[in-house]
């Protein structure tokens, strides 16, 4: 009777050393490859290029693999109690690092009936890391960048996107990357801000950049990044003209347009009641909303309804009322704001909407209330958390301490440890050197 070998791996960007791992499993047996997917891979690392019906299609294809099946977890064990293999084929890599510990527990389960793991040794000359740094450097298409912001909705407990408002700000989104506790931490995508547009630009918030003008900066971003971005329509504007602002955004490759359910000249939500601000009837934001929803051609883009009740003091109950009726009316998710530093009227919201509403995305923006993790984040229901301002304030003290110590000092080089290396500047820009 033959024996049975398990294979656990991403294929995301086949190279010879998985071929060569399967060539070695079908030596031993009938290969069984459990393909990570796209939420297992991404509890770790990016979100990979292809779904997982993408990479199962492929992987079944190849030659000496038997049977594919979905591998829901990091972990090996809930597949290998089910599939009962008498060997784990695996590349000699996971010996160190912090696969040791996923080894350690294969090696544990698999005992009990005395299967074996076999660890193939490391194909040199190739590197999946840097192979994925060149598939990265080619850039992507507006409608692969489109999509996957849903893939990561529904892979991620909590997608993380940062605010960015230029080509700079767009790399430090898309490159910006930290080690915690042994696992990758970057962000899953850009939030393109109608406040950090307008002031980058020395403008008012009062919707006083046209979409027009927004979307050359924005070109500056798409062109030097891959990640999703989500853009802030301010209120939509008219019902006519928000159906052109749907098709410019989708064109182009946005995932996704937040709109709010406010009405008259824009002014900035968190000056909550202390500036006459007036919100739309539920009757007419739903009517936006449709026609922003009849007038995109793709599935995959995202039209986000943003509740301002807690913004106007208006209760959680009215907030609540008015989600319900814009997810009926077609919004893809609903995004709930509060200038309330303690974060309680937001917490209940997502609470109360999750009772009756499992599915649809909830988005916050904690720039009041930004003592709460993403973590609790979750617990609660949220899938999306923006960072929606940082870039630009970040920016703006640490250029004006600059412009000072010149001013003070007659002279750049006191403010050397302020600014970046030239050298480094001429290495954070693809096709610099």
């Amino acid at each position: 009777m033959s024996k049975s070998v398990y294979i656990g791996m991403s294929a995301d960007i086949i190279h010879p050393g998985h071929l060569n791992i399967i060539k070695e499993g079908a030596k031993l047996g009938s290969v069984t490859v459990g393909v990570l997917t796209d939420k297992a891979i991404a509890s770790y690392k990016r979100l990979p290029y292809l779904d997982y019906e993408q990479r199962k299609m492929i992987v079944e294809n190849l030659k000496g693999v038997e049977k594919v099946i979905p591998q829901d977890t990091l972990d090996y064990v809930p597949n290998l109690m089910n599939v009962k293999p008498d060997f784990v084929v695996h590349g000699d890599d996971w010996k160190e690092g912090i696969q040791q510990e996923t080894r350690q527990r294969v090696i544990d389960t698999i005992k009990e009936w005395n299967g074996k793991v076999i660890d193939v040794p490391y194909t040199q000359g190739i590197s999946s890391s840097k192979l994925n740094e060149k598939v990265k450097s080619i850039g992507t298409t507006p409608e692969i960048r489109m999509k996957r912001l849903r893939r990561l909705i529904q892979a991620k407990p909590v997608v993380r996107i940062l605010e960015s408002h230029s080509g700079l700000t767009g790399l430090i989104a898309e490159n910006a990357k930290v080690s915690v506790n042994g696992m990758n931490q970057e962000f899953d995508g850009m939030w393109s801000s109608s406040l950090t547009d307008s002031t980058s630009k020395g403008k008012p918030d009062i919707e006083a950049v046209d979409i027009t003008t927004r979307m050359h900066g924005l070109n500056d971003t798409l062109e030097c990044t891959t990640k999703p971005i989500i853009y802030d329509g301010d209120t939509g504007g008219k019902v006519e003209h928000f159906v052109f602002t749907v098709r410019t955004l989708e064109r182009h490759g946005v995932s996704a347009v937040i709109i709010e359910d406010k009405t008259g000249l824009k002014k900035n939500s968190l000056f909550g009641t202390a500036v006459p601000q007036t919100q739309d009837t539920i009757e007419d934001f739903s009517a936006k909303i449709k026609a922003g929803k009849m007038a995109q051609v793709t599935e995959d883009f995202m039209v986000i309804a943003r509740v301002e009740s807690l913004i106007l003091g208006k209760s959680v109950e009215d907030a609540l009322e008015r989600a319900h009726a814009y997810v009926k009316a077609g919004a893809d998710g609903v995004m709930i704001h509060s200038k309330e530093k303690t974060g309680e009227d937001i917490i209940e919201f997502c609470e109360r909407f999750r009772k009756d509403n499992k599915n649809t995305p909830i988005v916050v923006v904690p720039s009041t209330f930004n003592h709460i993790t993403e973590e609790e984040f979750s617990k609660v229901g949220v899938n999306v958390v923006i960072y929606a301002n940082h870039m630009l304030r970040a920016s703006y003290p640490a250029m004006m301490d600059v412009a000072k110590s010149i001013l003070a000092n007659g002279r750049s080089s006191d403010a050397n440890d302020k600014c970046m290396p030239i050298k480094e500047i001429l290495e954070l820009i693809p096709g610099t050197k």
